[in-house]
């Protein structure tokens, strides 16, 4: 039996100038490879023109390049795409291109469905099947940068882990996918052009604190109120809003970063004024953000959006409080490509 194939791209630069040295060839044959792989976005050992026939196919003998593959793409009539992506074990998991007239912001997805439970999300429906690589992560990124340059005429400017998945149930690769994104020998994107969206896990919320990362934070909050969190974010009874404001306080204070709360209002789940309120009392121990976000319904009808009444009340007390908020108007509804509704319906 054929032994299975090392995915290539698990390798370090230095694993790869070890390789090639004890294959008898010269290091720096490892920084070609290894410049054809992240920022050339090799799909296949052919494309590597500058390297010698015999050497592309004794990397053919011993390694695999699990590319993904577009599988699907739909694009909304607001200019949003939607990408269904085939990994290489035949997985599927969705990213989003979302442009506006000052950006473009790829939406990835992290985890093929969601280590979580919120009920009001499409993915979550899923349940977790396995995490992403590194490679997995990055290649969604490099397809809608290709997007945003053909459709849209400019490089992608922002990233966001907000698509399938929790990023933090997926730490480690999630961490080396951003380093890779970050690099000058990947796509040499700024870190502060990142945000990584958790539902709130407060140990590696610490965690993120003390590897001092330099993205940005947005949590995924949906109420200040321990009982109506976990009625819509069951996970929340583990992880109570006491625990998650600790460690929200502990990254603050270390990193100095404001944070961004996702808040969607409901339809007699989270719009009374004792909802605002608790929202306004947790917002007060760091410079925070509010994106009050438009929902998007999945089917069933157990959610449904406030009225604009109520999210008018959210906006004026946070104002009057002197806490940042914006309304998100969602984008690519038409096309399930919306906040909430990646599931893989194809």
């Amino acid at each position: 039996m054929e032994a299975k194939k090392k995915d290539i791209r698990a390798l370090t630069k230095e694993q790869l100038r070890d390789f090639f040295v004890k294959e008898g060839d010269k290091a720096f044959r490892g920084n070609q490879v290894y410049e054809w792989l992240w920022q050339k976005s090799a799909h296949s050992f052919e494309d590597m023109t500058n390297i010698s026939l015999k050497t592309r196919q004794m990397l053919q003998d011993n390694f695999v390049i699990n590319h993904i593959k577009v599988d699907q793409m739909q694009r909304s009539s607001d200019g949003t795409i939607k990408n269904a992506v085939r990994l290489h074990d035949d997985l599927i998991v969705e990213s989003v291109l979302i442009p506006t007239p000052t950006r473009t912001t790829a939406c990835v997805s992290s985890q093929v469905g969601c280590s979580l439970d919120c009920k009001f999300c499409a993915t979550a429906r899923l349940k977790r099947m396995r995490n992403l690589n590194p490679d997995e992560i990055y290649d969604q990124v490099v397809a809608i940068d290709n997007e945003s340059r053909l459709y849209h005429d400019r490089p992608l400017s922002n990233i966001v882990f907000m698509g399938m998945g929790e990023p933090l149930m997926n730490y480690n690769n999630v961490l080396k996918a951003i380093d890779k994104i970050t690099s000058p020998e990947g796509l040499g994107m700024s870190p502060k052009r990142i945000v990584v969206s958790t539902s709130g896990v407060p140990k590696m919320i610490k965690k993120m604190a003390d590897d001092e990362v330099k993205f940005k934070l947005a949590v995924s909050l949906h109420s200040a109120i321990d009982e109506v969190r976990t009625s819509i974010m069951p996970f929340n009874a583990t992880f109570p809003l006491k625990d998650l404001r600790e460690a929200l306080e502990y990254w603050y204070a270390k990193t100095r970063n404001r944070i961004t709360y996702e808040y969607v209002v409901w339809k007699g789940i989270n719009d009374k004024q004792k909802d605002v309120e608790a929202l306004v009392e947790f917002c007060k121990f760091s410079p925070s953000k509010v994106n009050l976000i438009e929902y998007n319904p999945i089917d069933d009808g157990e959610f449904q959006q406030a009225n604009p009444q109520a999210l008018d009340m959210y906006v004026k007390t946070l104002e009057k409080n002197n806490i940042t908020v914006t309304v998100r108007r969602s984008r690519g509804k038409d096309i399930d490509a919306a906040c909430g509704q990646l599931a893989n319906k194809s």
